[in-house]
């Protein structure tokens, strides 16, 4: 069982998507799942499956309630939401304790951290065994992902990967080698501007479950079974074709076999 941190010290780049997405890739791959929103001040987590909930993590850091009565079954997934009706969090440090308890009951809980650099960022680090940091090709995010990259280091919190998220392959993008070579991480997955991503907003789905044919959806569902040590039995006979012909892996689906491994040995 292990923690996985989402983070991003930027608005706007798909954090919370990206949490409701690959949770819900992960859950359908078998997995027990819990999805817990670590952004206190701002958090929305709950809205994008159309989520309601009257008590949650901050009742959880208040000591008013256990962590397993602020739990949601969601379909596929559990989710602890957070309330942006609620008193501002004195002590988000207290959230790797109170997960704690939890930790047995789940193959992955993922946590989607403020998008700001605050003690509610440090308190999802700390609270995770490992992180994914979600960027766009812009120059902006680049440098926020630098910044959230040297905090990491300095927290001593293992990073993953990057998920290069909102990409429209144009030649003013930050392209994959020099984010990898700026950060010194490697890109995970790359996932096209999709205008279906807001419309599963819309619907309250998460994306890989409205559009599960979407190239996007694919690379969630991909990323997901390389970071669980599980085959991605859906791109097989594309790895086929693509061996047959000769067609050399991109380096972010390289990365991903790598991360597969690890995860299958440890």
């Amino acid at each position: 069982m292990k923690t996985i941190g989402v983070i991003s010290i930027k608005g706007g780049v798909g954090k919370t998507s990206t949490v409701v997405s690959l949770g819900a890739s992960m859950a359908s791959l078998g997995k027990k799942v819990l999805l817990v929103d670590g952004n206190l001040s701002a958090p929305n987590l709950g809205m994008h499956i159309g989520l309601d909930a009257k008590k949650g993590v901050h009742d959880v850091l208040a000591g008013k309630i256990r962590p397993e009565t602020a739990i949601y079954s969601h379909e596929v997934l559990d989710i602890m939401p957070a309330s942006m009706f609620k008193a501002k969090a004195k002590n988000p440090l207290a959230l790797k304790s109170k997960l704690k308890s939890l930790k047995k009951y789940y193959d992955v809980i993922l946590i989607d951290s403020s998008p700001a650099l605050d003690n509610e960022t440090l308190a999802a680090m700390n609270a995770s065994d490992e992180l994914i940091v979600v960027t766009t090709p812009d120059l902006p995010t680049l440098k926020t992902t630098m910044l959230a990259v040297k905090l990491a280091k300095e927290k001593k919190t293992p990073i993953k990967g990057l998920i290069l998220n909102k990409v429209h392959n144009k030649n003013f993008e930050v392209n994959l080698a020099d984010m990898e070579k700026e950060t010194g991480v490697p890109v995970l997955a790359v996932l096209p501007y999709d205008v279906n991503v807001l419309q599963a907003l819309a619907e309250k789905k998460p994306f890989p479950e409205y559009k599960k044919r979407a190239e996007g959806a694919q690379e969630y569902k991909k990323l997901a079974a390389a970071l669980l040590g599980q085959e991605y039995s859906g791109s097989r006979f594309k790895s086929w074709f693509n061996w047959f012909f000769g067609i050399k892996p991109k380096d972010h689906e390289l990365n991903r076999i790598c991360v597969y491994y690890e995860s299958l040995f440890k």
